[in-house]
């Protein structure tokens, strides 16, 4: 049996995964896609935090880049009313974000994509959080200040932008920092 196939004949027998969405990667394109940061969840209490130091609100549309199981614009859509739109470069963990949008009744609020984070479109985003390495935000800072509309709002978790931008807030959250920068005027 091929390992795709064993891998959703196993994804198809658990209940997390009910009416999920799978998504399959052919070898053709599997080396091209890299995930450069581990996926590791941010407790929901943080989540919380980012989501209000943002000050999310329902015309907004927020970006989780490197979303994983999609926590953060679930969160957004189910407490806010905001639409979010979660982009990460591991096909599995989104197969568990769709399921928590269905779960908690957002599905028609958000939207996952698979993708690379560097190449996504970013104009329509309101809000941008993070959960990625220093050096990584650093590299993502060229495309936030030039996609983004003035007044956007970047939120990051535990990474800041280094010394290239210095954030407007950090707030500690338990053992978590948090940062807030918000895109200036041009």
């Amino acid at each position: 049996m091929p390992l795709a196939a064993a891998l959703l004949a196993l994804l198809q027998g658990c209940a997390i995964f009910e009416n999920a969405e799978p998504t399959i990667i052919t070898a053709g394109e599997a080396p091209t896609l890299i995930p450069e940061v581990p996926f590791v969840v941010s407790p929901q209490e943080v989540v919380d935090a980012m989501l209000a130091l943002a000050k999310v609100g329902k015309d907004d549309v927020v970006y989780d880049l490197g979303c994983g199981d999609g926590r953060i614009v679930v969160a957004a859509a189910a407490r806010y009313g905001a639409r979010g739109v979660g982009i990460d470069i591991d096909p599995l963990p989104l197969i568990q974000a769709r399921a928590n949008a269905r779960r908690a009744g957002v599905i028609e609020r958000v939207t996952f994509k698979r993708g690379d984070l560097f190449e996504a479109d970013l104009r329509p985003a309101t809000v941008v959080t993070l959960y990625l390495f220093t050096e990584i935000n650093r590299r993502l800072l060229p495309k936030l200040r030039s996609e983004l509309a003035p007044g956007s709002r970047i939120v990051s978790h535990k990474f800041d932008m280094g010394e290239d931008w210095t954030p407007e807030r950090t707030v500690r959250v338990g053992d978590s920092v948090i940062h807030l920068w918000t895109v200036p005027p041009r």
